[in-house]
């Protein structure tokens, strides 16, 4: 099966540029996820075995169930070390966008990544990239930015040198960002890339319970009590939607990745079409964060573009708010009454 995703003059191109490269910095976006990490670990470990030594930068914190993820330990926080990053970027001269198209998904680390004389290269699957880069490798039909970074290397015929440092991220990424595959994950390629996976002996079922098994106690009241408590449903809008305040974090004992999927939840309803999640900022007044999520070909980026600053998949997307949670929940009726009035 053809996998490859590069044609010759690209492959050529890519190498080039790691290969004139002797300070590379790789980054993704704010709060990482599974693909985000996943993606970034696992490039870093291709360009540690051709003699690079890169810095994995992160804008914050990804989720405490992604924490064993192999050489993790190795990434460096911008909240927490900015005399570290910021001195990286000044003399970086090739730096990987891993699963970003805008840098202002950066946040806190936009400013020194603009600055940065440094090229770029763009690895991504994201819709509508704005990004300015060197080398641009975009896919928004494909599952992860994970598959692609297996892709390329698969393509620079370095997967049989790879070990589970790599298989293992690239897997939890692909799985993390399909929903353990009940989602953008219908074409025959993906299971190609997960056979030749386990090819590197790992246990796929342990990755799973380590990412969706591995839950506080709070987490599960937290996360039972929000689908009980304080879950709309609009059923005959086919949509429904919940709010997480900052004292509902602080009640449950909130941690960073305890709300991850959970937008996903509501639409195990009959009949659903559309959720969404706000969620206030633990930092800032006024700042609702907000994830969408669809099926099949109702779609809700339009929604998050339109109504919520932001954008993403067909079927997932997210943006923010400016403004109270009262504010926010008169906007979201209001972008599920378009989204009603689209599909009826």
């Amino acid at each position: 099966m053809n996998i490859n995703i590069l044609d010759d003059n690209e492959v050529v191109k890519l190498k080039g540029l790691i290969s004139d490269a002797q300070n590379i910095i790789i980054c993704c976006h704010k709060s990482p996820d599974g693909d985000a990490l996943g993606s970034s670990l696992a490039w870093a470990e291709y360009l540690r075995y051709i003699g690079k030594q890169p810095l994995i930068a992160i804008p914050d914190a990804y989720p405490d169930f992604l924490q064993w993820l192999p050489n993790s330990e190795k990434v460096v926080r911008y909240d927490r070390h900015s005399d570290v990053v910021d001195p990286m970027f000044e003399k970086a001269d090739l730096v990987f966008c891993l699963d970003f198209n805008d840098s202002q998904r950066l946040y806190n680390m936009q400013t020194v990544f603009d600055s940065s004389k440094a090229r770029r290269v763009m690895i991504d699957h994201h819709i509508n990239p704005s990004l300015e880069c060197d080398m641009s490798i975009s896919f928004p039909e494909m599952s992860s930015t994970s598959e692609l970074i297996f892709r390329i290397v698969w393509q620079l015929d370095a997967y049989e040198e790879m070990t589970t440092h790599f298989a293992v991220p690239i897997y939890a990424g692909m799985m993390t960002d399909t929903g353990a595959f009940t989602y953008s994950s219908s074409y025959p390629e993906i299971y190609f890339i997960i056979s030749q996976l386990l090819t590197k002996r790992f246990d796929k079922d342990k990755i799973y319970r380590k990412v969706y098994n591995n839950y506080s106690d709070w987490c599960i009241r937290f996360r039972g009590y929000l689908m009980y408590q304080k879950l709309n449903v609009l059923a005959k809008e086919h949509a429904s939607y919940f709010v997480i305040t900052r004292e509902d974090m602080k009640r449950f004992h909130f941690i960073k990745g305890d709300a991850e999927g959970l937008v996903n939840e509501p639409l195990r309803i009959k009949g659903m079409r559309l959720s969404i999640s706000l969620r206030e900022d633990t930092d800032r007044p006024n700042k609702i964060w907000i994830s969408l999520r669809s099926v099949d070909n109702y779609y809700c980026n339009e929604l998050a573009r339109d109504f919520f600053n932001g954008g993403g998949h067909p079927n997932a997307a997210g943006g923010s708010l400016d403004c109270t949670t009262e504010e926010a929940e008169i906007i979201v009726r209001q972008a599920i009454k378009r989204f009603a009035e689209i599909y009826e």
